[in-house]
């Protein structure tokens, strides 16, 4: 069966108080179900998991376009793909370390490494045309910051 991993190993969960957060992995063979772990694990920083209509799955973070909340929930897009992820923007934001992601209005956070053109608007606001053609506006209240982020001051 796709997607299931045989879990027949010892488990050995323990909270700490003091000291140094670990992990360890101990094994004889790599199987399926140890290699899906350190998959996690070491993909943790740059994947991103969300359900579509056939299932659960994981996109790399540098494919997605950009985040929009709708109807309080949140999708990500690639160019061949919508996740519907749980969370909020604001939560996605704090969780991943990439600066290449960009709030660029109350519901909306764009990659700005997948933009490919921009344009300013009048009342300061900005069109971002994202590789897929998609047309994204970056409003007044982020134009500033965004501004400040492509010339490089901090």
């Amino acid at each position: 069966m796709d997607g299931w991993y045989d879990i027949s190993m010892k488990i050995d969960i323990q909270k700490i108080t003091d000291g140094e957060e670990s992990l360890v992995i101990r094994y004889k063979e790599p199987n399926p179900t140890v290699k899906k772990i350190i998959e996690i694990i070491d993909g943790a920083d740059n994947k991103l998991w969300g359900r579509t209509d056939s299932g659960s799955m994981s996109v790399e973070l540098s494919q997605v376009l950009y985040l929009e909340t709708v109807d309080d929930k949140v999708f990500a897009y690639t160019p061949d793909k919508v996740l519907k992820i749980d969370g909020s923007l604001h939560s996605f934001l704090n969780s991943v370390d990439d600066d290449n992601f960009f709030r660029c209005s109350k519901s909306m956070v764009i990659n700005i490494g997948k933009v490919r053109g921009l344009k300013s608007l009048s009342s300061n606001r900005i069109d971002a045309t994202m590789e897929s053609g998609e047309h994204i506006m970056i409003s007044r209240r982020y134009a500033v910051e965004f501004r400040r982020l492509l010339r490089g001051d901090k």
